[in-house]
């Protein structure tokens, strides 16, 4: 649940203009086209041509429903972060449908590693560092 709320508030956060968050990592991610998206993670996973095309699919549908969601929920920002949380295991979800087993382990390790860099970087702001 709480990494479910970590991606939604990155989510959100990336639907801000001008955050001056860096590229890379998951907020870099989060802010590329679907074909960008799809580049970094052939990077890792050595992506068939048929992965990216439905990973390419995957993305963009994705980046559609979530401007849908920022437009429809102006104002209710509790609605839209539980939107956003869900969209996001569903998009994890779809994603890992179309990989293999070992891409999978590695997929779930850059997750992981992800959300630790994003707890990191919190745990920071609250520290006031």
């Amino acid at each position: 649940m709480i990494c479910g709320l970590l991606f939604s508030m990155i989510a959100f956060a990336q639907a801000q203009p001008g955050q001056g968050r860096p590229a890379g990592g998951l907020g870099g991610r989060m802010g590329m086209n679907p074909e960008a998206r799809v580049k970094q993670l052939d990077e890792k996973l050595k992506l068939s041509d048929d992965q990216k095309t439905k990973l390419t699919a995957i993305f963009t549908d994705q980046a559609d429903a979530q401007k849908k969601l920022r437009e429809e929920s102006i104002g209710d920002r509790q609605a839209m972060m539980e939107k956003m949380q869900k969209q996001r295991a569903e998009l994890e979800t779809k994603i890992t449908a179309v990989l293999t087993e070992d891409q999978k382990k590695t997929y779930k390790a850059m997750l992981d590693e992800q959300r630790a860099e994003m707890e990191k970087r919190m745990k920071e702001r609250q520290g006031g560092n």
